[in-house]
């Protein structure tokens, strides 16, 4: 079947229009990287490229690890690449501005763990990384500790703690990424995080929660799993 330029589909139905006659909330993924993209290629639309690129990638949520090489491969030039990763970074600090300043930081546990889960997100390694609070639970910093295979990451809490003194931090959430896409807490999971709220009471630093990270903005909290 002949693929339809996007000159000859009616201007009801083109998504840039449909965007600002009807709001963005009435477009599809597709049709609204679409509008990112602005123009298709040869024997192809701006829609049909988004649908294949969301394919190729396994929907937005894959866009969000998406480098540069993996975009060419789909055939996108260099200025729709760029269009697209900006995009996607946008998204991530707008999910960071999100996060409470002035209230402690787990006020909105769903609020920080999707911040986490645009800016840490990984498909095939497991990321590690702790947040670092104030003595009011408000946020000082973060900084990602380990990224590794798929086997169990080789992180020690003496790394994780170090950090947090280095800071003048008086609480700690730790996170990491479940490559498997499910956020369920593993045993290793629950024997690490005790280990953290261990070390964490000897220097004195309050081990606030471990978040686990998966698929689809899928998340859980070790700390209402088994509190300590």
């Amino acid at each position: 079947m002949k693929t339809r330029r996007m000159l000859e589909v009616p201007t009801a139905e083109r998504p840039r229009e449909r965007l600002l006659d009807h709001g963005a909330r009435s477009l599809s993924d597709a049709e609204l990287i679409a509008v990112l993209l602005r123009t298709g290629r040869t024997g192809a639309s701006a829609s049909d490229l988004a649908r294949e690129l969301l394919d190729t990638c396994g929907g937005l949520a894959g866009l969000e690890g998406a480098v540069p090489i993996t975009l060419r491969r789909v055939g996108l030039g260099p200025a729709k690449a760029a269009s697209l990763l900006a995009a996607v970074e946008i998204a991530r600090r707008l999910a960071r501005e999100r996060l409470p300043s002035n209230e402690p930081l787990l006020a909105r546990p769903a609020d920080v763990a999707r911040y986490l889960s645009l800016r840490f997100r990984e498909r095939d390694q497991e990321v590690v990384g702790a947040l670092f609070l104030d003595s009011r639970h408000r946020w000082l910093g973060e900084r990602e500790i380990f990224r590794g295979t798929l086997q169990r990451a080789a992180v020690e809490p003496r790394e994780i703690l170090k950090e947090a003194l280095l800071r003048g931090a008086a609480g700690v959430v730790l996170f990491h990424t479940h490559p498997s896409g499910d956020p369920s807490p593993s045993l290793e999971d629950f024997a690490f995080t005790r280990r953290m709220v261990e070390a964490s009471g000897v220097v004195g630093i309050d081990f606030v929660d471990h978040l686990v990270l998966g698929a689809e903005g899928r998340w859980s909290s070790i700390r209402e799993r088994r509190p300590w």
